[in-house]
């Protein structure tokens, strides 16, 4: 289990690159997170919700991804409430204070994933959420130790020196964590080293002799995790500039945005500028598509937008022309009016939407989670993707649909002058087809390609470069592989 001294250390990514590099050595290796809090969700053949670490872990691992994988996922709506996920369905909502009361109850549930992942594979490699050392929260705790101990798996605590203080991170947490817990941790990673390595071979070895772990390594900043999909929204930033960019694409950083990953592959493209735009900045006037993204809470963050301004900015953007995708939540507030009668995403209420879409929205209990296939309406571009939403939506716009599904059903909305399209599909970029027909009507060609083959060789590289940097023959004796079996398999 790589559990952290905080969020952000990069466990998943390490737990990314360690699933490819077993993989690639011959074992059938699963990920796993008992519980996870985020908005990124990915959906699994069955129709079950997951995060979307979780199914990039899957990816690593070469096999599709599962609702074990992540059994219990939260989805905040507020500041203090989150959507409770459980096995990929909805099990009502909760207040943060509630939910730590309710956690125990979901421990035989993760453990049941956990062994089901178990009896399909040779090694189950398994991520923590936050800080095991958050003793205040150890209580019924499903994440970190109270799952460690409940199926007795050995941990590594990983530190993140990036950010500062990790010697004083890894001993503290050595500090604090009772005695029962501190057993469960058998070494520890140094993560995000940027320089010359020797130069904290001190520091490694005071940790070692502060808490008697063993070191399993220190890894480098790592240039393949750059190009990774980011879990957290308040990460992401401006995208690098380069020359050959030749058109603009901006997306507002909603205040509860949510599978904000999908625009991955446009950020990949050499010939697009792309830009998530942070609270407090106008939308860009020289954008060439604004896309307006999904998110938790759609009556939220359609006040949120109305706060920003962005709703003038964007209605300036279609006056010079330009083109306003809108995805799910966005889709919906695109709309002339949407309504939470009985509180579906938060407290109960209505607005009028932005109006640039004769459609009219209706939040409702029953979520619609599935995988989707289809086509653009006209049926020129085929495409593959994902609906994870909440709401009905009808009105006169739907007579012009964005795409069609293979089962002949429309989907969204085009205004009457084509300009703003709205869609309930999420994945719609990871395609090279349908990314390249957008990019075509903006003025560019798309060169990327297929976005899981891409990530496909990241996790290749970043196998590789785990390997350069960790004990992998440590690690492989502390999950129960002997380092002969890794050699032999490789």
């Amino acid at each position: 289990m790589i559990q952290g001294c905080g969020s952000d250390v990069g466990k998943s990514v390490l737990v990314a690159g360690l699933c490819r590099f077993f993989t690639n050595r011959g074992f059938a290796v699963r990920p796993f997170k008992p519980q996870n809090m985020s908005n990124n969700a990915a959906v699994t053949a069955d129709g079950g919700e997951i995060g979307r670490a979780q199914a990039l872990q899957a990816l690593a691992c070469r096999v599709p991804p599962t609702v074990d994988m992540n059994p219990v996922l939260l989805k905040p709506q507020s500041d203090t409430g989150a959507q409770v996920i459980v096995r990929g369905r909805v099990a009502g909502s909760s207040q943060a204070h509630a939910y730590q009361g309710q956690k125990a109850d979901l421990l035989p549930v993760v453990i049941q994933s956990f062994r089901h992942l178990q009896a399909e594979s040779e090694l189950v490699i398994v991520e923590g959420a936050g800080s095991p050392a958050e003793i205040n929260l150890r209580d019924g705790d499903i994440a970190n130790m109270g799952f460690a101990r409940a199926v007795d798996v050995p941990v590594v605590l990983v530190g993140d020196i990036d950010r500062g203080h990790v010697i004083a991170a890894l001993v503290g947490a050595h500090a604090v964590l009772a005695p029962a817990d501190r057993a469960m941790i058998r070494g520890f990673i140094v993560n995000k080293f940027r320089g010359d390595p020797s130069l904290f071979d001190g520091g490694r070895s005071e940790i070692v002799a502060r808490t008697g772990w063993r070191d399993f390594g220190m890894v480098p900043w790592l240039a393949a995790a750059r190009r990774l999909p980011a879990e957290d929204a308040v990460l992401m930033g401006t995208h690098q500039r380069r020359a050959a960019q030749r058109v603009r694409v901006a997306v507002p950083l909603l205040s509860r945005i949510a599978n904000f990953d999908e625009f991955d592959p446009l950020k990949e493209e050499e010939s697009v500028r792309f830009d998530f735009v942070p609270p407090g900045t106008a939308l860009p006037g020289d954008a060439d598509l604004i896309i307006l993204p999904g998110t938790k809470a759609t009556l939220t963050d359609l006040a949120f937008v109305r706060a920003q301004g962005w709703d003038i900015d964007l209605a300036a953007h279609v006056r010079r022309g330009g083109r306003v995708l809108g995805i799910c939540g966005g889709f919906q507030m695109l709309g002339r009016h949407v309504a939470d009668p009985h509180g579906v995403e938060g407290k109960p209420g209505a607005a009028p939407g932005l109006g640039f879409l004769d459609v009219e929205t209706v939040m409702t209990g029953d979520k619609v989670v599935r995988q989707v296939t289809g086509h653009l309406a006209d049926r020129s571009i085929s495409f593959s993707g994902y609906e994870i939403h909440s709401g009905r939506t009808a009105g006169l716009g739907l007579s012009r649909p964005f795409l069609t599904l293979a089962d002949g059903a429309p989907d969204g909305a085009v205004s009457t002058d084509g300009r703003v399209m709205g869609t309930y599909v999420h994945g719609l970029f990871g395609g090279g087809g349908l990314r390249a027909h957008m990019l075509e009507h903006l003025g560019t060609a798309a060169r990327a390609g297929d976005h899981e083959r891409v990530m496909d060789a990241v996790l290749d590289d970043l196998a590789q470069e785990l390997e350069r940097a960790l004990d992998m023959d440590g690690l492989a004796v502390l999950a129960g592989l002997s380092a002969h079996n890794s050699e032999r398999r490789a």
